[in-house]
Protein backbone atom coordinates (compact mmCIF):
# COMPACT_ATOMS: atom_id res chain seq x y z
CA UNK A 1 0.00 0.00 0.00
CA UNK A 2 2.93 2.56 1.09
CA UNK A 3 4.31 1.59 -2.57
CA UNK A 4 1.10 2.41 -4.14
CA UNK A 5 0.88 5.84 -2.66
CA UNK A 6 4.42 6.23 -3.47
CA UNK A 7 3.77 5.84 -7.48
CA UNK A 8 0.56 7.89 -7.13
CA UNK A 9 1.80 11.03 -5.66
CA UNK A 10 4.75 10.87 -8.11
CA UNK A 11 2.30 10.43 -10.78
CA UNK A 12 0.32 13.63 -10.14
CA UNK A 13 3.12 15.54 -9.25
CA UNK A 14 4.50 14.82 -12.55
CA UNK A 15 1.02 16.21 -14.25
CA UNK A 16 0.62 19.03 -12.44
CA UNK A 17 4.26 19.62 -13.84
CA UNK A 18 3.40 19.24 -17.39
CA UNK A 19 0.66 21.12 -16.79
CA UNK A 20 2.21 24.41 -15.64
CA UNK A 21 4.99 23.95 -17.99
CA UNK A 22 2.60 24.15 -20.80
CA UNK A 23 0.48 27.07 -18.84
CA UNK A 24 3.91 29.31 -18.38
CA UNK A 25 5.31 28.82 -22.72
CA UNK A 26 1.10 29.12 -24.00
CA UNK A 27 1.27 32.62 -21.33
CA UNK A 28 5.04 33.24 -22.78
CA UNK A 29 3.59 32.89 -26.89
CA UNK A 30 0.76 35.01 -26.22
CA UNK A 31 2.89 38.39 -24.67
CA UNK A 32 5.37 37.80 -27.52
CA UNK A 33 2.80 37.97 -30.02
CA UNK A 34 0.77 40.91 -28.79
CA UNK A 35 3.95 43.12 -28.70
CA UNK A 36 5.05 42.17 -32.21
CA UNK A 37 1.56 42.93 -33.19
CA UNK A 38 1.64 46.87 -31.16
CA UNK A 39 5.43 47.45 -32.44
CA UNK A 40 4.18 47.13 -36.10
CA UNK A 41 3.59 50.35 -37.97
CA UNK A 42 -0.42 50.86 -39.20
CA UNK A 43 -0.55 51.76 -42.98
CA UNK A 44 -3.80 53.68 -41.94
CA UNK A 45 -5.50 53.82 -38.88
CA UNK A 46 -9.01 55.91 -38.95
CA UNK A 47 -10.63 57.93 -41.30
CA UNK A 48 -12.37 61.33 -39.93
CA UNK A 49 -14.37 63.79 -41.80
CA UNK A 50 -14.39 67.55 -40.91
CA UNK A 51 -16.57 69.28 -43.06
CA UNK A 52 -15.31 68.89 -46.54
CA UNK A 53 -12.05 67.70 -46.01
CA UNK A 54 -10.81 64.04 -44.98
CA UNK A 55 -8.18 63.50 -42.59
CA UNK A 56 -6.33 59.97 -42.82
CA UNK A 57 -3.47 59.39 -40.12
CA UNK A 58 -0.86 57.38 -41.53
CA UNK A 59 2.64 56.46 -40.96
CA UNK A 60 4.01 55.60 -44.57
CA UNK A 61 6.68 52.76 -45.13
CA UNK A 62 8.69 55.13 -47.13
CA UNK A 63 9.72 58.57 -47.50
CA UNK A 64 7.12 60.20 -50.24
CA UNK A 65 8.82 61.25 -53.58
CA UNK A 66 6.23 63.71 -54.51
CA UNK A 67 6.27 66.81 -52.31
CA UNK A 68 3.74 67.61 -54.15
CA UNK A 69 1.43 66.15 -51.54
CA UNK A 70 0.90 68.51 -48.96
CA UNK A 71 2.09 66.78 -45.56
CA UNK A 72 1.56 68.35 -41.99
CA UNK A 73 2.03 66.71 -38.81
CA UNK A 74 1.89 63.39 -40.80
CA UNK A 75 -0.90 64.02 -41.74
CA UNK A 76 -2.42 64.21 -45.39
CA UNK A 77 -4.62 66.58 -47.05
CA UNK A 78 -7.29 65.48 -48.92
CA UNK A 79 -9.68 67.07 -51.45
CA UNK A 80 -13.54 65.51 -51.67
CA UNK A 81 -14.26 63.96 -54.85
CA UNK A 82 -17.43 63.43 -56.41
CA UNK A 83 -18.46 59.68 -56.23
CA UNK A 84 -20.02 56.45 -55.50
CA UNK A 85 -20.79 56.58 -51.53
CA UNK A 86 -21.93 53.02 -51.25
CA UNK A 87 -17.95 51.99 -50.86
CA UNK A 88 -17.50 48.21 -48.44
CA UNK A 89 -16.49 50.06 -44.83
CA UNK A 90 -17.30 53.50 -45.15
CA UNK A 91 -20.08 55.44 -43.97
CA UNK A 92 -23.30 56.73 -46.02
CA UNK A 93 -22.15 60.97 -46.09
CA UNK A 94 -18.44 59.62 -47.08
CA UNK A 95 -16.68 59.74 -50.40
CA UNK A 96 -13.66 59.11 -52.62
CA UNK A 97 -11.03 61.44 -52.16
CA UNK A 98 -8.11 62.67 -53.76
CA UNK A 99 -4.47 64.38 -52.71
CA UNK A 100 -4.25 68.09 -53.34
CA UNK A 101 -1.44 68.50 -55.99
CA UNK A 102 -1.06 64.83 -56.61
CA UNK A 103 -0.18 63.28 -60.46
CA UNK A 104 -2.72 61.12 -61.93
CA UNK A 105 0.17 59.12 -63.07
CA UNK A 106 2.04 58.32 -60.04
CA UNK A 107 -0.80 58.22 -57.88
CA UNK A 108 -0.25 55.19 -55.30
CA UNK A 109 -3.54 53.64 -53.90
CA UNK A 110 -4.54 54.22 -50.23
CA UNK A 111 -5.57 50.79 -48.17
CA UNK A 112 -8.82 52.19 -46.30
CA UNK A 113 -10.63 49.50 -43.54
CA UNK A 114 -8.79 46.65 -45.30
CA UNK A 115 -9.92 48.07 -48.84
CA UNK A 116 -8.00 48.84 -51.49
CA UNK A 117 -9.54 51.94 -53.45
CA UNK A 118 -7.97 53.33 -56.11
CA UNK A 119 -8.27 57.69 -56.18
CA UNK A 120 -9.96 58.15 -58.71
CA UNK A 121 -12.63 56.41 -60.54
CA UNK A 122 -12.00 57.15 -64.01
CA UNK A 123 -9.27 54.88 -62.64
CA UNK A 124 -11.42 51.98 -62.29
CA UNK A 125 -12.84 52.74 -65.21
CA UNK A 126 -9.96 51.90 -67.30
CA UNK A 127 -9.04 48.70 -65.67
CA UNK A 128 -12.28 47.56 -66.22
CA UNK A 129 -12.57 48.20 -70.12
CA UNK A 130 -8.79 46.82 -70.48
CA UNK A 131 -9.88 43.66 -68.88
CA UNK A 132 -12.75 43.46 -71.29
CA UNK A 133 -10.66 44.36 -74.01
CA UNK A 134 -8.71 41.11 -73.08
CA UNK A 135 -9.96 38.40 -75.03
CA UNK A 136 -9.45 34.67 -73.94
CA UNK A 137 -6.80 32.78 -76.09
CA UNK A 138 -8.86 30.40 -78.50
CA UNK A 139 -7.51 26.61 -78.36
CA UNK A 140 -7.27 24.75 -81.72
CA UNK A 141 -8.69 21.39 -81.84
CA UNK A 142 -5.96 18.78 -82.13
CA UNK A 143 -4.34 17.99 -85.09
CA UNK A 144 -5.03 14.43 -85.38
CA UNK A 145 -8.72 14.75 -83.90
CA UNK A 146 -10.26 13.38 -87.44
CA UNK A 147 -14.16 12.92 -87.94
CA UNK A 148 -15.16 9.64 -88.79
CA UNK A 149 -17.63 8.41 -90.79
CA UNK A 150 -21.01 6.61 -88.69
CA UNK A 151 -20.16 3.14 -88.57
CA UNK A 152 -16.45 3.38 -88.25
CA UNK A 153 -16.47 3.35 -84.51
CA UNK A 154 -18.96 0.12 -84.51
CA UNK A 155 -16.92 -1.92 -87.10
CA UNK A 156 -13.73 -1.28 -85.52
CA UNK A 157 -15.85 -2.31 -81.89
CA UNK A 158 -15.94 -5.63 -83.80
CA UNK A 159 -12.50 -6.12 -85.00
CA UNK A 160 -10.81 -5.23 -81.97
CA UNK A 161 -11.87 -8.41 -79.67
CA UNK A 162 -11.15 -10.50 -82.37
CA UNK A 163 -8.06 -9.34 -83.24
CA UNK A 164 -6.24 -9.33 -80.08
CA UNK A 165 -7.16 -12.75 -79.79
CA UNK A 166 -5.71 -13.39 -83.52
CA UNK A 167 -2.77 -11.34 -82.99
CA UNK A 168 -1.67 -10.12 -80.03
CA UNK A 169 -2.42 -12.80 -77.23
CA UNK A 170 0.66 -14.83 -76.78
CA UNK A 171 0.30 -18.15 -78.58
CA UNK A 172 -2.42 -16.89 -80.93
CA UNK A 173 -5.38 -18.40 -81.29
CA UNK A 174 -5.75 -22.16 -79.17
CA UNK A 175 -9.24 -23.27 -79.71
CA UNK A 176 -7.31 -25.86 -82.57
CA UNK A 177 -4.22 -26.56 -80.95
CA UNK A 178 -3.37 -30.14 -81.58
CA UNK A 179 -2.08 -29.78 -77.38
CA UNK A 180 -4.71 -28.11 -75.16
CA UNK A 181 -2.84 -26.74 -72.40
CA UNK A 182 -4.84 -23.85 -71.74
CA UNK A 183 -8.62 -24.68 -72.09
CA UNK A 184 -9.42 -21.07 -70.23
CA UNK A 185 -8.60 -19.10 -72.56
CA UNK A 186 -9.74 -21.13 -75.50
CA UNK A 187 -13.38 -20.93 -74.38
CA UNK A 188 -12.77 -17.09 -73.85
CA UNK A 189 -11.61 -16.86 -77.67
CA UNK A 190 -14.94 -19.04 -78.57
CA UNK A 191 -17.35 -16.95 -76.43
CA UNK A 192 -15.63 -13.79 -78.56
CA UNK A 193 -16.42 -15.79 -81.51
CA UNK A 194 -20.00 -16.36 -81.02
CA UNK A 195 -20.92 -12.58 -79.98
CA UNK A 196 -19.08 -11.28 -83.56
CA UNK A 197 -20.92 -14.21 -85.73
CA UNK A 198 -24.30 -13.02 -84.78
CA UNK A 199 -23.01 -9.48 -84.91
CA UNK A 200 -21.66 -9.63 -88.55
CA UNK A 201 -24.72 -11.12 -89.18
CA UNK A 202 -27.52 -8.75 -88.70
CA UNK A 203 -24.74 -6.29 -90.25
CA UNK A 204 -24.53 -8.20 -93.58
CA UNK A 205 -29.01 -8.39 -93.54
CA UNK A 206 -29.76 -5.11 -91.37
CA UNK A 207 -27.65 -2.41 -90.80
CA UNK A 208 -26.31 -2.11 -94.27
CA UNK A 209 -28.98 -2.50 -96.35
CA UNK A 210 -31.87 -0.02 -96.77
CA UNK A 211 -34.53 -3.40 -96.44
CA UNK A 212 -35.26 -6.73 -97.82
CA UNK A 213 -34.59 -5.37 -101.28
CA UNK A 214 -31.20 -4.06 -101.50
CA UNK A 215 -28.52 -5.52 -102.55
CA UNK A 216 -25.90 -7.55 -99.85
CA UNK A 217 -22.54 -5.92 -99.08
CA UNK A 218 -19.90 -8.03 -100.26
CA UNK A 219 -17.33 -6.97 -98.60
CA UNK A 220 -19.24 -8.16 -95.47
CA UNK A 221 -20.83 -11.22 -96.97
CA UNK A 222 -17.26 -12.43 -97.24
CA UNK A 223 -16.50 -11.61 -93.68
CA UNK A 224 -19.49 -13.14 -92.33
CA UNK A 225 -18.56 -16.60 -94.33
CA UNK A 226 -15.24 -16.55 -93.09
CA UNK A 227 -16.07 -16.36 -89.64
CA UNK A 228 -18.56 -19.33 -89.84
CA UNK A 229 -15.17 -21.54 -90.26
CA UNK A 230 -15.08 -24.00 -87.45
CA UNK A 231 -13.20 -23.00 -84.55
CA UNK A 232 -11.48 -25.97 -83.58
CA UNK A 233 -10.84 -26.55 -86.69
CA UNK A 234 -6.80 -27.38 -87.74
CA UNK A 235 -6.07 -26.35 -91.39
CA UNK A 236 -7.57 -26.67 -94.93
CA UNK A 237 -8.24 -24.27 -94.38
CA UNK A 238 -7.22 -22.67 -91.18
CA UNK A 239 -9.37 -20.55 -88.50
CA UNK A 240 -6.74 -18.31 -88.13
CA UNK A 241 -6.16 -17.54 -91.32
CA UNK A 242 -10.07 -17.40 -92.64
CA UNK A 243 -10.59 -14.75 -89.50
CA UNK A 244 -7.86 -12.60 -90.59
CA UNK A 245 -9.26 -12.31 -93.72
CA UNK A 246 -12.40 -11.80 -92.37
CA UNK A 247 -10.96 -8.76 -90.35
CA UNK A 248 -9.45 -7.41 -93.83
CA UNK A 249 -13.03 -7.27 -95.40
CA UNK A 250 -14.19 -5.50 -92.50
CA UNK A 251 -11.66 -2.62 -92.81
CA UNK A 252 -12.21 -2.39 -96.59
CA UNK A 253 -15.97 -1.98 -95.87
CA UNK A 254 -14.85 1.27 -93.95
CA UNK A 255 -13.00 2.42 -96.36
CA UNK A 256 -15.89 2.07 -98.37
CA UNK A 257 -17.87 4.05 -95.74
CA UNK A 258 -15.30 6.54 -95.49
CA UNK A 259 -15.13 6.68 -99.46
CA UNK A 260 -18.94 7.10 -99.51
CA UNK A 261 -19.63 4.02 -101.56
CA UNK A 262 -20.89 1.65 -98.64
CA UNK A 263 -24.27 2.23 -96.54
CA UNK A 264 -24.36 2.24 -92.78
CA UNK A 265 -28.18 2.74 -91.22
CA UNK A 266 -28.67 3.53 -87.72
CA UNK A 267 -32.74 3.20 -87.63
CA UNK A 268 -34.44 1.93 -84.98
CA UNK A 269 -35.28 -1.25 -86.64
CA UNK A 270 -31.75 -2.38 -87.28
CA UNK A 271 -30.69 -2.03 -83.79
CA UNK A 272 -33.46 -4.11 -81.87
CA UNK A 273 -32.68 -7.27 -83.91
CA UNK A 274 -28.95 -6.79 -83.23
CA UNK A 275 -29.57 -5.97 -79.34
CA UNK A 276 -32.10 -9.16 -79.41
CA UNK A 277 -29.53 -11.44 -80.93
CA UNK A 278 -27.35 -11.23 -77.43
CA UNK A 279 -30.18 -11.18 -75.41
CA UNK A 280 -30.91 -14.25 -76.67
CA UNK A 281 -26.95 -15.29 -76.38
CA UNK A 282 -26.64 -14.15 -72.56
CA UNK A 283 -29.73 -16.05 -71.83
CA UNK A 284 -27.56 -19.24 -72.84
CA UNK A 285 -25.15 -18.06 -71.02
CA UNK A 286 -27.05 -17.64 -67.64
CA UNK A 287 -28.22 -21.06 -68.05
CA UNK A 288 -24.60 -22.61 -68.38
CA UNK A 289 -23.91 -20.64 -65.54
CA UNK A 290 -26.64 -21.98 -62.90
CA UNK A 291 -26.78 -25.95 -64.18
CA UNK A 292 -26.29 -28.33 -61.89
CA UNK A 293 -25.77 -30.74 -63.88
CA UNK A 294 -25.26 -31.37 -67.98
CA UNK A 295 -25.33 -33.68 -70.16
CA UNK A 296 -21.77 -35.20 -69.14
CA UNK A 297 -22.94 -35.44 -65.70
CA UNK A 298 -22.96 -33.30 -62.58
CA UNK A 299 -20.89 -29.90 -63.05
CA UNK A 300 -17.33 -29.98 -60.86
CA UNK A 301 -15.08 -27.32 -60.30
CA UNK A 302 -13.07 -28.77 -63.34
CA UNK A 303 -16.15 -28.17 -66.36
CA UNK A 304 -17.31 -25.36 -63.85
CA UNK A 305 -14.54 -22.91 -65.64
CA UNK A 306 -15.20 -24.14 -69.12
CA UNK A 307 -18.62 -22.27 -68.53
CA UNK A 308 -17.02 -19.36 -66.56
CA UNK A 309 -14.83 -18.29 -69.54
CA UNK A 310 -16.94 -18.51 -72.07
CA UNK A 311 -19.52 -16.81 -70.25
CA UNK A 312 -16.55 -14.21 -69.69
CA UNK A 313 -15.17 -14.02 -73.79
CA UNK A 314 -19.21 -13.38 -74.64
CA UNK A 315 -18.99 -10.26 -71.81
CA UNK A 316 -15.85 -9.03 -72.97
CA UNK A 317 -16.61 -8.89 -76.77
CA UNK A 318 -20.22 -6.68 -75.57
CA UNK A 319 -18.36 -4.56 -73.77
CA UNK A 320 -16.58 -3.43 -76.56
CA UNK A 321 -19.25 -3.56 -79.04
CA UNK A 322 -21.64 -1.78 -76.93
CA UNK A 323 -19.18 1.16 -76.92
CA UNK A 324 -19.55 1.10 -80.56
CA UNK A 325 -23.39 1.16 -80.53
CA UNK A 326 -23.16 4.33 -77.79
CA UNK A 327 -21.34 6.33 -80.32
CA UNK A 328 -22.47 5.38 -83.73
CA UNK A 329 -26.23 4.63 -82.35
CA UNK A 330 -26.09 8.02 -80.68
CA UNK A 331 -28.69 9.69 -82.01
CA UNK A 332 -31.20 6.64 -82.30
CA UNK A 333 -30.83 5.73 -78.20
CA UNK A 334 -31.25 9.43 -77.20
CA UNK A 335 -34.32 9.83 -79.19
CA UNK A 336 -35.82 6.95 -76.69
CA UNK A 337 -33.24 7.97 -74.05
CA UNK A 338 -32.17 4.70 -73.52
CA UNK A 339 -27.98 5.95 -73.29
CA UNK A 340 -27.98 5.70 -70.07
CA UNK A 341 -29.39 1.95 -70.15
CA UNK A 342 -26.56 1.26 -72.55
CA UNK A 343 -24.56 2.78 -70.33
CA UNK A 344 -25.41 -0.07 -67.00
CA UNK A 345 -25.23 -2.78 -69.75
CA UNK A 346 -21.40 -1.34 -70.22
CA UNK A 347 -20.78 -0.99 -66.64
CA UNK A 348 -21.79 -4.38 -66.18
CA UNK A 349 -19.73 -6.04 -68.91
CA UNK A 350 -16.61 -4.58 -67.54
CA UNK A 351 -17.81 -6.16 -64.30
CA UNK A 352 -17.60 -9.74 -65.63
CA UNK A 353 -14.73 -9.33 -67.55
CA UNK A 354 -12.47 -8.55 -64.59
CA UNK A 355 -13.43 -11.54 -62.49
CA UNK A 356 -10.24 -13.24 -62.53
CA UNK A 357 -9.79 -15.71 -59.81
CA UNK A 358 -6.48 -18.03 -59.82
CA UNK A 359 -8.67 -20.69 -59.63
CA UNK A 360 -12.57 -21.49 -60.48
CA UNK A 361 -14.23 -23.02 -57.80
CA UNK A 362 -17.35 -24.68 -57.96
CA UNK A 363 -18.53 -23.94 -54.12
CA UNK A 364 -22.28 -24.30 -52.67
CA UNK A 365 -23.74 -20.72 -52.40
CA UNK A 366 -23.29 -21.10 -48.84
CA UNK A 367 -19.96 -22.53 -48.92
CA UNK A 368 -16.55 -20.79 -47.87
CA UNK A 369 -15.18 -21.42 -50.94
CA UNK A 370 -16.74 -19.53 -53.53
CA UNK A 371 -18.55 -20.41 -56.34
CA UNK A 372 -17.32 -18.56 -59.63
CA UNK A 373 -20.20 -19.49 -62.02
CA UNK A 374 -22.93 -17.55 -59.97
CA UNK A 375 -20.39 -14.54 -58.88
CA UNK A 376 -20.06 -13.81 -63.11
CA UNK A 377 -23.88 -14.92 -63.34
CA UNK A 378 -24.85 -11.77 -61.89
CA UNK A 379 -23.30 -9.12 -63.94
CA UNK A 380 -24.65 -11.31 -67.34
CA UNK A 381 -27.89 -11.68 -66.01
CA UNK A 382 -27.94 -7.21 -64.99
CA UNK A 383 -26.61 -6.89 -69.12
CA UNK A 384 -29.40 -9.43 -70.21
CA UNK A 385 -31.76 -7.09 -68.28
CA UNK A 386 -31.02 -3.98 -69.83
CA UNK A 387 -30.77 -5.63 -73.00
CA UNK A 388 -34.37 -6.27 -72.24
CA UNK A 389 -35.07 -2.38 -71.05
CA UNK A 390 -33.56 -1.23 -74.03
CA UNK A 391 -35.41 -3.29 -76.79
CA UNK A 392 -38.59 -2.62 -75.14
CA UNK A 393 -37.30 1.17 -75.10
CA UNK A 394 -36.81 1.21 -78.88
CA UNK A 395 -39.94 -0.64 -79.54
CA UNK A 396 -42.01 2.02 -77.78
CA UNK A 397 -43.94 -0.31 -75.27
Amino acid sequence: MHQFNRRTFGIIVWILTVLFTGAFFFTAFNCLATTTMENQPVSITKSVQSGSIHTINTIPDEPLKDESVQKKDNKFQLKQLPGPKAITGMSENQSITKAEGFDENDRPDHEMLGKTIPCKKEGVKKDKQAKKSIKEPVIPPPENEVTRVTGYAFIESVIQPLDYELNERFWGWRPNDIINVTDNVNNIQLGILEVLRRTVVVLVHRISRTGSNDTVDENLENAMNWLMIKAKQYWFPSPESKYNEAINELKTYVNRLERGRARFYIRTDNLIPLLEHYEDLLGGCDQSLTIKEDDEGLVTSSKADNYFYYAQGVAIALGSIFRGIRKDFYVTLESVQGTQILDEAIEASDIAANINPWIVTEGSLDSVFANHRANIDQPINRIRFYMNVLIKTLKGY
